[in-house]
């Protein structure tokens, strides 16, 4: 495997920081950047002369991780180059079909299923229903197929989120790259590091994503309540206080943040399902838990490799990166310390991460997570 990576601050070219471009033929090129700076119609041309024979993906964040640093308003490039394995691509817009299950099903159905190990998700994040476009995928999974990946960020503006393949970024993109070859090894893991508290709500009424009432009151009045003075701040705030989830006692909870809010309809609209009769607690997390997380996130992934691994690409949440505000470098030098320095890294801070939970193999939408997929050859 042959990695190049790069950066570019605004209106700079890309600066190189590892690798050579010239000795890399048909690299996969991760391009992870600010949304503004996505916008920008040259940036495709940018990166297609860098990387004539590149399959170029674009990904807007929350916050880009590339080696052991977090950038802001920059857009980060990884060119990785497979020596033993190979890759498939198929993009999807959510216009296409009206069902984010039946789109997430329609795209695995397009990937030619002999020798395919793994799908990474790059997802628009703010209008798709990420529960529901894994579960399409899962419906339609067999071999054991892996999956992983990430929703689209727009730092804390929840305005648009923007990806594509091989052409400039834009709304509603669907990027899943499968891989493919018996020496490749990939791993995927999360884990959160936030805690519960207050009292334990049942969901009496919601629609797919949609939370309309908790205990048949108003989900957003009781919310706001438990807000504060941050209610003024919605939805950014709501960041800081994300939702766990437990749909029934056999599963583990899952973390839902709340995307946007409806003050006409008094609902508010998560990243993923909050079905009915599931129970909801807040949750609240220091910058410590966060880190710890981190490490033990890392620590599930590299349980059981056989090799060490060569790419880590790190999906972690908007929120954790509010809360940590200064030290978020912090979580990503406690991965590493876990994974070994021998890994590219690169990454950005999401509206939604994806990945089973250690010793299953289902897939999940998380939220507030430090989720890692691990490669090697």
């Amino acid at each position: 495997m042959k990695v190049t990576q790069a950066v570019k601050e605004a209106k700079q070219p890309f600066k190189i920081l590892s690798g050579e471009n010239h000795t890399l033929k048909e690299p996969l090129v991760l391009v992870f950047g600010n949304r503004f700076a996505l916008e920008d119609g040259n940036l495709f041309s940018e990166v297609k002369e860098l990387f004539p024979g590149g399959h170029i993906v674009f990904g807007s964040t929350a916050g880009e991780i590339i080696e052991d640093s977090v950038r802001q308003g920059s857009v980060s490039l990884t060119a990785i180059e497979f020596e033993k394995c190979s890759f498939v691509i198929k993009n999807r817009n959510v216009s296409d079909i009206d069902d984010d299950h039946l789109l997430g099903e329609a795209i695995l159905k397009e990937f030619p299923k002999e020798g395919l190990k793994h799908i990474f998700l790059i997802s628009e994040g703010s209008s798709v229903n990420g529960s529901a476009l894994i579960g399409g995928f899962e419906d339609a999974r067999i071999n054991h197929i892996g999956l992983s990946g990430g929703l689209c960020g727009d730092d804390d503006r929840f305005e648009r989120t923007l990806a594509s393949y091989n052409e400039s970024a834009k709304e509603g993109e669907i990027i899943a790259i499968g891989f493919y070859g018996e020496s490749l090894e990939i791993t995927s893991a999360n884990y959160g590091g936030w805690t519960p508290f207050g009292p334990e709500r049942i969901i009496t009424k919601s629609k797919d994503n949609v939370l309309y009432e908790l205990d048949d009151h108003p989900a957003l009045d009781l919310y706001k309540k438990y807000l504060g003075d941050k209610a003024k701040e919605l939805p950014t705030s709501a960041l800081l206080f994300p939702l766990s989830v437990r749909i029934n006692e056999k599963e583990e909870p899952l973390v839902r943040t709340i995307l946007t809010i409806d003050e006409a309809a008094n609902t508010m609209t998560l990243a993923g399902d909050v079905p009915e009769g599931a129970r909801v607690q807040l949750m609240m997390a220091t910058v410590d838990d966060i880190v710890d997380a981190a490490s033990v996130a890392a620590q599930y992934a590299m349980d059981n490799r056989k090799n060490e691994p060569e790419l880590a690409i790190l999906i972690s949440c908007v929120g954790r990166k509010l809360v940590m505000d200064q030290r978020t470098e912090e979580e990503v030098e406690e991965v590493i310390s876990v994974i070994g320095s021998r890994a590219a890294v690169t990454g950005f801070y999401s509206y939604g991460e994806m990945a089973p939970f250690t010793g299953q193999e289902a897939c999940k939408l998380h939220n507030q997570t430090m989720t890692l997929t691990l490669f090697s050859e």
